[in-house]
């Protein structure tokens, strides 16, 4: 039995109102999750383009 299967049959014992509350918390943790990949794509953004975004030709822009 894997660890899905595992959670499903504990999920199963539980009232509605405790179910509720686990899928909500996968809910959490799948945005949670989200939010991790989208922070790392802007990191690996911000290290490509750092040489475009910091060069002197374009100063004016770094009081905005």
């Amino acid at each position: 039995m894997n660890l899905a299967e595992l959670a499903f049959e504990q999920i199963k014992t539980l009232p509605d109102e405790q179910t509720r509350e686990v899928l909500d918390f996968i809910g959490y943790l799948k945005q949670k999750q989200e939010r991790a990949e989208v922070m790392d794509l802007m990191m690996a953004q911000e290290t490509a383009l750092k040489h475009i975004w910091d060069n002197p030709e374009d100063e004016v822009w770094n009081d905005l």
